[in-house]
């Protein structure tokens, strides 16, 4: 039996939904530590408008690439929020677990695995 072809992002997409949903309703979502940001001495920079991001968070062992904002930054790493299960997520990341996201979104306003 074939694939479907014309919606596989389709279900591609709702399958990563499915997954960041799952592992969010677990709980355990990583963040880089106060000794890892050292914010005390970082320069940090607030962005009053957050960029449409693709980023790598990590719930407990599974790391799962999501669409995500940039709030805000220091030269080594990246706060991102994202929405799973309905439920806002904010966590820090390293800065090279991060990339601008380019695929348009469904509604801007909103953000999350797929942008919904």
């Amino acid at each position: 039996m074939g694939t479907n072809k014309r919606y596989a992002s389709y279900y591609d997409r709702l399958g990563d939904e499915r997954a960041l949903a799952s592992c969010a309703a677990k709980g355990g979502l990583q963040s880089l530590g106060e000794r890892e940001l050292d914010l005390a001495k970082e320069l940090t920079t607030t962005d009053p408008e957050p960029k449409p991001v693709r980023a790598w968070v990590r719930f407990y062992d599974h790391p799962i690439n999501v669409r995500a904002l940039a709030c805000r930054w220091t030269s080594r790493a990246i706060e991102v929020s994202f929405v799973a299960g309905g439920k806002e997520y904010k966590t820090w990341v390293w800065s090279n677990a991060v990339v601008e996201d380019r695929e348009p979104r469904a509604d801007p306003d909103k953000y999350g695995p797929s942008g919904q």
